[in-house]
């Protein structure tokens, strides 16, 4: 993709958009998998900048659900879903700069590949929860497996949705924290960005030495706001490569795609999250394309776009963005 010569990561990074080794992270390789993302976890690997990581992720269930008779209660123990690969050591990376992570591809694991869908009893955006509680019984507690390929995702005889990956679960370690794998906040964690996905590129701060890269929880397709709790879960094949940017000091995840460049805010209540994105974006806009942080800001209300990654973890994540063709001129 021609946009790629033009983007931050290539423009900025150590290795200026050349593609190193590649590395096979397998099953076996990985062994165990995480569900807290920090910087106390074994290292499965060391890569240098430039260097392609091909990742065989598990699905957020852990492939513990297995048939449409499983149910969420009987086969899951919370906390220990949203399992993670990693973490990847990255050479030279260190407190003040950032990781990129350039999705390349995503692809179906296994020989019949399915998806997973399922509604867990307090959890999801229209079900009482232990952060909203209610005296309402939980909803019911229904498990789907759906057929899918590249072509497309099979949700019924009517309905063929489109196959649209993207990683739910990306992330640097904090510097002194350990946090579970299905809450986001500045360092990643499980944002469920649908533009996440081949193609684009994320921006994390490292906060550890050798930034300690955590990925997983891929999804075959997912709706804004990911409504019932859980998208189209499945078992990916994702390859990635990897680029180190010196000395770019950066407070929350951002993500760039050929039109757009976006900021990832986490928090509770949403308009926090969205508050935090917003903030963020205006910030860069005046930092590193010639804007008036005022203009910028008004501008903003005029042509920003938000996606809405979730409101159904712990914590909400909001991606708020504009467009390259707003800032090529002042750049």
């Amino acid at each position: 993709m021609d946009w790629l010569k033009q983007s931050i990561m290539h423009t900025r990074g150590v290795a200026r958009g050349q593609v190193g080794q590649t590395h096979e992270l397998s099953e076996a390789r990985q062994g165990t998998f995480h569900y807290t993302i920090g910087p106390y976890s074994q290292p499965v690997m060391q890569v240098a900048p430039g260097d392609r990581i091909v990742v065989d992720t598990r699905d957020a269930f852990d492939g513990k659900i297995q048939t449409e008779k499983d149910l969420p209660s009987q086969k899951l123990k919370v906390p220990f879903l949203n399992p993670q690969s990693g973490p990847i050591m990255i050479e030279g990376a260190e407190k003040g700069d950032v990781v990129a992570v350039y999705i390349e591809s995503m692809l179906p694991r296994g020989a019949n590949p399915r998806g997973t869908c399922c509604l867990i009893p307090r959890f999801g955006g229209l079900a009482a929860t232990d952060f909203t509680a209610l005296l309402n019984d939980p909803l019911p507690e229904i498990t789907r497996k759906i057929d899918l390929d590249e072509e497309g995702v099979y949700w019924s005889r009517r309905v063929t949705l489109p196959y649209r990956p993207h990683i739910g679960t990306l992330s640097l370690s904090p510097e002194i924290d350990s946090i579970n794998s299905l809450t986001p906040d500045n360092h990643g964690g499980n944002m469920d960005i649908p533009d996440m996905g081949p193609g684009s590129i994320t921006y994390l701060p490292v906060r550890s030495p050798g930034a300690r890269l955590f990925i997983g929880d891929a999804h075959a397709c997912q709706g804004d706001g990911e409504v019932c709790g859980t998208a189209v879960e499945y078992a990916s094949r994702t390859t990635i490569h990897v680029d180190l940017i010196k000395a770019w000091e950066i407070d929350w995840p951002r993500l760039e795609t050929e039109d757009k460049i976006m900021v990832i805010g986490s928090a509770r209540p949403l308009e926090d999250a969205t508050r935090i994105a917003y903030r963020e974006l205006v910030l860069w806009m005046a930092q590193e394309y010639g804007y008036d942080q005022w203009d910028a800001y008004m501008m903003l209300s005029q042509c920003g776009k938000v996606r809405l990654g979730n409101f159904v973890d712990p914590k909400y994540s909001v991606a708020a963005g504009v467009e390259k063709k707003y800032l090529a001129d002042l750049a």
